[in-house]
């Protein structure tokens, strides 16, 4: 418990026998039971620790829930986007009971597209790889630049769903917002489809090419332009 709430703490050890005095994390909104947060490296970029905190609320006969939310190695809090639940007790008497909602074991890979989460209820519960949160664009035309960043690598990599009439498109900025030559909106592939991986490419339709890795090592933006369509994660591979 701390300040008068349940809450979460964490603590290291080198040889599982003697631990650092607990840190308690920050997570908590105000007033709110947070049980068994499940944090574990995200087993495709396990520089992110995910958290699928069961949310307890007592004054409602102990129901739960559960909330998603992210760390880093080191850190004293969680990132929580989204104070709202992750995960509702769903449809029928299984998830409304007193504490009803666990996640069992973290997130799992299950299949080249899937990813899977496991309720002591006794729910299978199923994302896509990468599906925690996306990036979302309607009908309506929409974009977004990132903060400048580094990168290593030979190729960008997205993972992307949109419509049969959507596309995104995207272009690469140093870190004042120039365009750089190669590199622009206009000399991006219309990517269309619903893909985990996929190299984003630029060029002329005859000859369009992926190799970004004269860029590698240098402050770069990345510029997405979107339209009835999500992105669910990038990388640099």
């Amino acid at each position: 418990m701390a300040n008068g709430v349940r809450s979460i703490a964490r603590a290291t050890s080198a040889d599982f026998l003697h631990w650092t005095d607990p840190v308690v994390m920050q997570a908590n909104q105000p007033g709110e039971h947070l049980y068994t947060s499940g944090t574990h490296p995200y087993f495709r970029a396990p520089h992110i620790y995910i958290a699928l905190a069961t949310r307890f609320m007592a004054n409602r006969s102990s129901i739960t829930d559960v909330v998603l939310m992210a760390s880093r190695p080191g850190s004293t809090s969680y990132a929580r986007l989204f104070p709202e639940a992750f995960i509702r007790p769903g449809l029928g008497k299984d998830g409304w009971g007193n504490r009803s909602n666990y996640i069992a074991w973290h997130v799992v890979p299950t299949s080249g597209t899937e990813m899977s989460m496991y309720n002591v209820n006794g729910d299978h519960l199923v994302l896509r790889i990468d599906g925690f949160i996306s990036i979302h664009a309607g009908a309506v035309e929409g974009e977004f630049v990132t903060k400048p960043f580094t990168f290593q690598g030979r190729q960008l990599e997205i993972n992307e769903s949109t419509s049969a009439a959507g596309r995104i498109r995207v272009e690469i900025q140093d870190a004042d917002g120039d365009v750089i030559e190669g590199y622009t909106l206009e000399d991006s592939e219309t990517i269309y489809g619903d893909r985990i991986r996929h190299v984003v490419r630029w060029g002329t339709q005859q000859e369009q090419n992926g190799d970004v890795s004269r860029l590698a090592g240098q402050p770069i933006r990345l510029r997405f332009v979107m339209q009835e369509a999500d992105l669910y994660s990038f990388k640099f591979e």
